[in-house]
């Protein structure tokens, strides 16, 4: 199969690539580098569409760019219009299916979520991806394009970067961690495990205009994920019990509410559809992606 990857060397797509190319894909990577722009409205994808059978769309904006009208404009203008614009060329180009990553941030970001529930995300970057799905979809719809949604959580792997890495440097230096009294519930998924899951969208048949979402298949709660992380590098998990409000006070003050809240939140998904309809097991425990993350 000839297949076409945007943000090929992106987190996801610089593991993507080769995974699809030993499982004997013809694969052509779109990067900044040699493709268009997402939010360029002349953007001409047919050269590097020419004869491919499929396209995984990891491309995405996924933090404000500097200079942006609006967070929430510049998010439309990325990844709801770019992706529509390579949607329609695809189908143009006789692409038969279109593999999108989106996010869980399409349902929110707590509670225990599965693909029916409602998708009411507040979060601008989410409703753009919610968006983003809506207009693939419709293009599916009326042209025959074959569309896979693909909503992960938080996605760790060799390169992660953002509130996980800043986990892992202070359990790696033995930092005591003010989160031993947080009894929570997260679902994450390791990088080898949604790569897994894209290539398996691409080819197999029942995944044909369906959405999925994904994790490892184990829950953790934040102190958990602390051991876990300081078991594979060697450390003494440094936890010191300090109430959640406290916690959330202390974050106020500082601005980092939102990270904090990320910590200590409860966020879990249901992979059920993804191993019911495509046979599909995470291939890889937490703790192999763990260790392939933090090595």
């Amino acid at each position: 199969m000839r297949v076409l990857v945007t943000g090929a060397t992106g987190f996801v797509g610089h593991a993507l690539v080769p995974a699809l190319d030993s499982a004997a894909h013809e694969v052509r990577g779109a990067s900044r580098a040699n493709g268009p722009a997402l939010d360029d409205v002349g953007a001409d994808w047919h050269s590097l569409l020419d004869g491919c059978d499929a396209v995984v769309h990891l491309a995405a904006m996924v933090h404000v760019m500097e200079g942006a009208a609006t967070l929430a404009e510049r998010f439309q203008a990325v990844n709801v219009q770019g992706t529509t614009r390579l949607a329609v060329q695809a189908a143009a180009a006789g692409v038969r299916r279109f593999v999108m990553l989106s996010s869980i941030k399409v349902h929110g970001e707590s509670g225990h979520l599965s693909e029916s529930s409602p998708r009411t995300t507040l979060d601008p970057y989410g409703r753009s991806k919610r968006d983003a799905e809506d207009a693939v979809c419709e293009i599916g719809a009326r042209t025959g394009l074959q569309v896979v949604v693909i909503r992960p959580p938080l996605v760790y792997g060799p390169g992660v970067r953002a509130n996980f890495a800043a986990l892992a440097a202070a359990v790696r230096r033995g930092l005591p961690l003010p989160l031993g009294s947080i009894d929570n519930q997260r679902s994450l998924v390791g990088l080898g495990n949604l790569v897994d899951l894209i290539a398996t969208c691409l080819v197999h048949p029942g995944a044909a205009n369906q959405a999925f979402l994904v994790s490892d298949g184990e829950d953790l709660s934040t102190p958990d994920l602390v051991r876990r992380m300081a078991a594979v590098l060697g450390q003494k998990a440094r936890l010191v019990p300090v109430p959640e409000s406290l916690l959330m006070l202390v974050a106020s003050g500082l601005g980092r509410r939102e990270d904090v809240r990320r910590l200590v939140g409860s966020l879990t998904v249901d992979i059920t559809k993804a191993r019911e309809l495509l046979g599909w097991e995470p291939p890889n425990s937490v703790d192999t992606s763990l260790r392939e993350a933090l090595r």
